[in-house]
């Protein structure tokens, strides 16, 4: 919290204070559905010390589709994760996509929880100089995560015959 006030330009008249709450840096990593918004994360790049040098911000928002692959009716998700090593190395993938020419800032905020279809469940945010830079880190951002982070996804969906079924499946 930030105390902010305003002084009358009269003398003997109160000073009016507020109290302003400062954005919340969010470290990258997995939270629990409903703790980080897309809004979070925007504010948390806009508030970098290096946001001047930002030309370009660009966005990947995963979310629940509605078939798998299979062509099974997906009812909801399940993300699990082995929480310390995911946010080691979500917070590597951002670090090293920091080092590339014209990068500034890179997030990635992975959501764990039960989510039905259409639901948010990740955000991945890259902002940097220009935009050719920015789409390819954030592609490979996106690519890496996938590949790298310890996060688990159990689909409960329904087959063509209506049979509901759950298991686990891993990232492509």
């Amino acid at each position: 919290m930030l105390l902010n006030c305003a002084a009358s330009m009269f003398i003997g008249q109160p000073i009016i204070c507020t109290m302003v709450e400062l954005p919340m840096t969010t470290k990258v990593g997995v939270h629990e559905k409903g703790k980080i918004s897309l809004m979070d994360v925007i504010r948390n790049a806009k508030n970098s010390c290096d946001f001047q040098k930002v030309g370009a911000i660009a966005l990947f928002i995963g979310v629940v589709r509605g078939k798998n692959e299979r062509g099974e009716k997906v009812q909801k998700l399940k993300l699990e994760a082995y929480e310390e090593k995911a946010n080691e190395v979500l917070s590597a993938i951002c670090s090293d996509l920091k080092k590339k020419h014209g990068i500034v800032d890179v997030q990635i905020h992975h959501l764990l929880g039960e989510f039905s279809v259409g639901e948010e469940l990740v955000y991945v945010l890259v902002a940097g100089s220009h935009r050719k830079e920015v789409f390819k880190a954030l592609e490979e951002a996106v690519e890496r995560y996938k590949k790298e982070a310890p996060i688990f996804k159990k689909e409960c969906v329904t087959d063509e015959k209506g049979k509901v079924t759950a298991y686990w499946t891993t990232e492509k």
